[in-house]
């Protein structure tokens, strides 16, 4: 690997030493996060910042507690891999209800440290066995954890009925799809905990092997595959003498649960969809008899885009939830039914209440950007907290409030105090080395947001291979103002590439109309995007060589990837693709059912959608890259794709990775990207 390659991985993408998992606690007098000790140190440390004086406090750092790290338990690394996370040590931690404490799991032991500015080390908490996903009470005095399946407190035992169910966990479709990771939480008065009860016995079972070391046994787990059944997912209040309730909902019609929490000791509010996720309803709960009652329901013809920090209750008791404009112009706001946002303003987030009013993240001109606003629930005006060129962000305890920036200049953190205090907490990771500029335009009809990165000191008329990178899929931004994203492609770029990456309609943040477009299928609409917008960004810059493209992605970028060369050859010369769902039909309920509908319903979409039939058609260089440990994407996607070219006598390239995941952590994808600069230099010349 060149030094940037290197760099690139020995610094996570210039994530370690970064801080980041910030949280509020004691009124606001603290601010909590993680960080490493430095760009190349991958063992996150949990620290607070005391809004008090500024001070930052090391409360816990692992190699102190565990010197020699052991093996993370299977459901620990599970776990982390539904919610992306790559960084060691710490790497998550929960706050008690009072703010002034938090637990964590390391290595499957239980830690608890508070934060008294004694300097004292973090307390061992005893458990049953391997624990992972610690919750504190509201005063930290007791920690609910899972062990086995099944779900303990500390002090005291095991709350769960041996039932041969998995409690106190989210299972795969909440934890990948549905943005819940979490399956248990404590009343406000830390008497009971609500729990999730999962049982998974329908579901088909998956396997892993290592092929590298054949001496250790498969691992196997429960999968949702489209068309086939999901988990049976039950929510319980589990009370201090063995008292059991369950919460009373028509599951058969809403068998998701997005979202869960206690209002108060005694009003649950839960968040629950249909299979297809066009309506969403907001329920409150009676923990002492488990009724329930719908207070609010969000409807769509295609389905409802989850927007983070709805539905929910204001503070005076109305009803905030997410709706769109007419026409699909923008993601909007209602409260109790009525619009509040029009279509001046796309919302992409909740962040709270401060001040009276609604703090939101939203886009107001160019969809790279984001805004941090202060939202009037009464008239919906507002005003800016956070505003100019980049994506800025926003969190808030108290009247205190954490505002993040970035653009191409980097990075920024601001702490301010509810009167009028200012502080910054350390940054300590490697500066990035590029400041990337890229050109960004809106193309075709339809708007399509792209960037085009060239090569540093680029003399105008020289003629560039292009080289695609986007993803393409639902659910992710790639054009964005954010800057570690462009580092990688100015190096691309320096190789001797012009870079251009799309952001079809399906991809989120342009307007719901925009995004709805994928409904029911998603390869015509995202190849034609792409395509359209590749030879629109040629006719304006001459020095894109059209006549030599490579594509490149992972994930759905990977399937976009391979079906841009076996569908548009014309268009495409070589493409390189990395953890593509060849076969939508084996990948999961939740993602998949929201865009294509049910397989037995809908058979057409997914064999438009299926890469399969096209492999006989393949007359370009094609790449397939694959985990071989890849619990999202198996691999059995790629390898059926590779078996249909084999078939059709289509000659490619496969490299299968032992071990690696889907997240391909450690410095994989930098290794990756070498063998894909050699492949397309090979290929295009």
């Amino acid at each position: 690997m060149d030094d940037f390659l290197r760099l690139s991985a020995d610094t996570a993408r210039y994530t370690h030493g970064a801080p980041r998992a910030f949280a509020f606690g004691d009124d606001g007098r603290l601010l909590w996060f993680l960080r490493s000790t430095g760009p190349t140190d991958p063992f996150e440390s949990l620290w607070v910042l005391d809004t008090a004086t500024g001070a930052e406090s090391c409360l816990a750092d692992p190699r102190d507690l565990c010197p020699v790290p052991g093996e993370l338990p299977v459901a620990e690394r599970r776990l982390r891999e539904r919610i992306r996370l790559v960084a060691a040590g710490v790497g998550s931690y929960a706050l008690a209800g009072d703010g002034r404490s938090a637990v964590f799991a390391l290595y499957g032991r239980l830690y608890k440290v508070t934060a008294d500015g004694s300097g004292g080390q973090p307390e061992t908490l005893p458990a049953a066995g391997p624990a992972l996903d610690p919750r504190p009470d509201a005063d930290g005095s007791r920690t609910a954890y899972v062990s086995a399946d099944a779900l303990y407190v500390t002090p005291g035992g095991r709350v769960s009925p041996d039932d041969g169910a998995r409690w106190g966990l989210a299972e795969f479709a909440a934890a990948e799809e549905l943005s819940r990771p979490r399956g248990h939480w404590w009343s406000p008065d830390g008497v009971h905990l609500l729990a999730a009860r999962v049982v998974e016995s329908a579901l088909q079972r998956r396997y892993f092997t290592d092929p590298a070391r054949p001496e250790l046994p498969a691992e196997d787990f429960a999968y949702p595959q489209a068309g086939g059944p999901n988990a049976d997912v039950q929510l319980w209040v589990l009370g201090p003498d063995g008292e059991r309730i369950r919460l009373d909902w028509d599951a058969g019609a809403y068998p998701y649960v997005s979202d869960a929490a206690w209002e108060s000791p005694r009003e649950i509010l839960l968040t629950v969809q249909d299979r297809l996720q066009r309506n969403v309803l907001l329920l409150s709960a009676d923990p002492g008899t488990g009724r329930t009652r719908e207070l609010s329901r969000t409807t769509h013809p295609r389905w409802v885009d989850p927007l983070p920090g709805t539905p929910a209750r204001l503070p005076d008791g109305r009803l905030l939830t997410s709706a769109d404009t007419p026409a699909g112009a923008a993601r909007a706001l209602a409260v109790d039914g009525a619009l509040l946002t029009g279509d001046g303003i796309q919302v992409r987030r909740v962040a709270g209440v401060h001040q009276g009013r609604l703090l939101i993240e939203a886009g107001l001109r160019d969809p790279a950007e984001q805004q941090v606003l202060l939202l009037d629930p009464a008239t919906g005006e507002h005003t800016a907290l956070a505003d100019g060129p980049g994506v800025h962000g926003v969190q808030a305890g108290a009247g205190t409030l954490l505002l993040t920036s970035a653009d191409a200049d980097g990075y920024r953190r601001l702490v301010r105090t509810a009167d009028g205090r200012e502080f910054v907490p350390a940054d300590l990771s490697q500066p990035l080395p590029y400041r990337v500029v890229p050109v960004l335009e809106r193309v075709t009809e339809h708007g399509v947001p792209t960037s085009l990165v060239l090569p540093r000191g680029h003399v105008p008329g020289r003629r560039l291979p292009v080289l695609m990178d986007s993803y393409g899929g639902p659910g992710f931004q790639d054009v964005s103002a954010e800057p570690r994203r462009w580092q990688a492609r100015q190096w691309w770029a320096d190789q001797g590439f012009a870079v251009v990456t799309a952001d079809n309609r399906g991809t989120p943040h342009v307007s719901p109309a925009f995004t709805h477009a994928v409904y029911r299928g998603f390869s015509e609409v995202t190849l034609e995007d792409q395509v359209a917008a590749l030879q629109t960004l040629g006719a304006r810059h001459r020095d894109l060589d059209l006549g030599r493209v490579g594509i490149r992605g992972w994930s759905y970028g990977g399937y976009l990837s391979a079906l841009a060369v076996l569908r548009r050859p014309d268009v495409f010369h070589a493409a390189a693709a990395g953890a593509a769902p060849t076969d939508f039909r084996h990948y999961d309920t939740a993602y998949t059912e929201r865009y294509l509908g049910l397989p037995q319903d809908e058979p057409e979409a997914y064999d438009r959608d299926s890469l399969l039939p096209d492999a006989p058609k393949l007359t370009r260089p094609l790449l397939l890259v694959t985990g071989l440990a890849d619990d999202n994407v198996h691999p059995s996607h790629t390898l059926r794709l590779s078996q249909s070219l084999t078939n059709a006598g289509r000659p490619h390239q496969l490299l299968a990775l032992p071990g690696v995941t889907h997240m391909a952590p450690g410095g994989t994808r930098e290794k990756v990207m070498a063998l894909e600069l050699e492949f397309f230099k090979r290929e295009l010349g």
